[in-house]
């Protein structure tokens, strides 16, 4: 407030209340979330503002699209760091040894353990292309 920057006031007040409904939907008036979870509502609302992107983008709204960027510059600032391609394919390497895995058909087994050591590191598509990749070969 004192920065007087309006827009990132208004993203964080929007952040606010999305955590706050979030906590109340999960268990009533007086819920809290935890780390894990509040990171998810983050990332549902930076898929928000990517969508809307693209949509003003189709739209020819220009000026939209460049309001959105901004906020979703904002949200993901309050994200933890993203993985890089390396440590993707470091760490799907290092569960599909632990799983056993040897073939595509076993690719749901090691998903399941990805997704609780990408901790919302790294979204579902990217870890199950690089699954994919691995298995494949």
């Amino acid at each position: 407030m004192r920065e007087k920057n309006a827009t990132k006031l208004g993203v964080l007040r929007m952040l606010k209340s999305a955590l706050k409904y979030s906590a109340i939907e999960k268990s009533g008036a007086e819920g809290e979330l935890n780390d894990s979870e509040a990171a998810q509502v983050i990332r549902k609302q930076v898929k928000q503002r990517q969508d809307s992107i693209e949509s003003f983008e189709k739209g020819g709204r220009a000026e939209l699209a460049a309001k959105e960027k901004n906020e979703l510059s904002i949200l993901q600032s309050y994200l933890p760091q993203p993985m890089t391609a390396e440590e993707i394919a470091k760490v799907v390497r290092e569960t599909i040894a632990e799983v056993g895995a040897t073939s595509r058909a076993q690719m749901g087994a090691v998903m399941k353990a990805l997704q609780s050591k990408a901790a919302g590191r790294a979204d579902g598509k990217t870890l199950s292309e690089e699954v994919q990749k691995q298995l494949g070969s």
